[in-house]
C-alpha cells in the first residue's frame, strides 16, 4: 500500500511538472526572460527524473527477482546521483549564461507576461507541496522528500520572481530604467544560486548510500539490542554491521557463544533473533536483517 500511493503520488507530480515545464517555455519565449525559460527547462527534466524515480519504486516493490536477488534497493541512490547530478550540472550551466548575459548589457523582457507565469506557478507549487507533504507523512520516502523539497523551492523562487519582475516593470518609468536590461540576468544568477542546494545535497546524501555509510542511528540501535541478547542469554559478545542503501536497512549481527554454551534447539536459536530483532525495530520488506550464530570469532570479523 506505500509503495502504491507512493507511485501515485509521483505520477500526480510528473504530471503537474510536466505541464509547468511546457508553460514555462513557451512563456519564456513570448516574454524573453531566460530566467522564466530556465525555469521550465529545469522543471522538464526534473519531469523526466521523477519519472525514473517512479520507475525505480516499481522495481523496489518487487523486492527480488532471479537476477537481482537481494532487492533493487541499490538502484534509489544511483538514482538520486544520477538526478541530482544532471539538475546541479544544468544550474551550473544557466548560471554562467546569466553571467554572460549580464556583463554583456542585458536584455529586455515583458513583463506582463513574466508576472502572470509567476503567481500561476507559485499557487500551483503551494498546492503541490502540501500535497506532497501529507502523503509523505506516513511513507517517509526519499524520493517524496527531493520531490516536495523541489516543489518548496519551485514556490519560492517563482515569488522571488515575481517580486523582482514588479520592480521592473515600476523601474521602467523612472529615471532607473537603464537597469531594467539587467533584470533578468541577475534574477536568472539568484536562482541558480538558490536551486543549486538542493540537487547538491542530494546527491551528498545519495553518495553515501552508495558508499555504504554506516547511519548513526541504526548503528547505535543495533548495537544496543544486540549488547542486551549478550548479556540476557550470557553470550560471549557479538559483532554489528550495518548500512542504509536507499529505503533498506541492512542489518548483519554475529553472536559468539561460549564453547560450553547447551544450545537445546533451533528454536532456541531463533527465539533471540525474535527479541533482537523486535528491539531493533523498524520491521517490514525495507529491513534487511541477518542474527548468525558462532563458536569462533574469525567468522564475525
Amino acid at each position: 500500500m506505500t509503495t502504491s500511493t507512493e507511485q501515485t503520488v509521483l505520477k500526480w507530480s510528473i504530471a503537474v511538472t510536466v505541464l509547468i515545464s511546457a508553460t514555462g517555455v513557451l512563456l519564456g519565449i513570448l516574454s524573453e526572460s531566460m530566467a522564466i525559460l530556465f525555469d521550465g527547462v529545469f522543471s522538464l527534466i526534473d519531469a523526466a527524473m521523477t519519472l525514473l524515480a517512479l520507475y525505480v519504486t516499481k522495481l523496489i516493490s518487487r523486492h527480488k527477482s532471479a537476477r537481482f536477488q537481494m532487492g533493487f534497493w541499490h538502484i534509489e541512490p544511483m538514482a538520486l546521483v544520477f538526478n541530482g547530478g544532471l539538475l546541479t550540472l544544468l544550474s551550473v550551466y544557466a548560471l554562467v549564461i546569466a553571467m554572460t548575459s549580464f556583463l554583456s548589457g542585458g536584455h529586455h523582457l515583458v513583463f506582463d507576461w513574466a508576472a502572470g507565469y509567476t503567481i500561476l506557478v507559485s499557487l500551483i507549487c503551494l498546492g503541490m507541496f502540501l500535497y506532497v507533504r501529507r502523503h509523505n507523512r506516513d511513507i517517509q520516502s526519499d524520493f517524496l522528500a527531493l520531490d516536495m523539497k523541489g516543489w518548496a523551492m519551485a514556490g519560492l523562487i517563482n515569488v522571488t520572481l515575481l517580486i523582482a519582475f514588479a520592480a521592473g516593470a515600476v523601474l521602467e518609468n523612472t529615471q532607473y530604467r537603464n537597469w531594467v536590461p539587467y533584470i533578468d540576468p541577475a534574477i536568472l544568477s539568484v536562482l541558480t544560486l538558490c536551486l543549486l542546494p538542493v540537487p547538491m545535497m542530494a546527491v551528498f546524501n545519495a553518495f553515501k548510500d552508495v558508499l555504504l555509510v554506516a547511519p548513526s542511528d541504526l548503528d547505535i540501535r543495533a548495537r544496543a539490542a544486540a549488547e542486551k541478547a549478550v548479556a540476557r542469554h550470557a553470550l560471549s559478545g557479538y559483532r554489528s554491521y550495518v548500512a542504509k542503501v536507499g529505503r533498506s536497512r541492512v542489518i548483519e549481527i554475529f553472536f559468539i557463544l561460549p564453547r560450553d554454551k547447551p544450545i537445546s534447539s533451533i528454536d532456541q536459536l531463533d527465539a533471540i533473533r525474535a527479541e533482537v530483532g523486535e528491539e531493533i525495530g523498524d520491521a517490514g520488506p525495507d529491513r534487511w536483517l541477518t542474527i548468525a550464530f558462532t563458536g569462533d570469532i574469525k567468522w564475525a570479523d
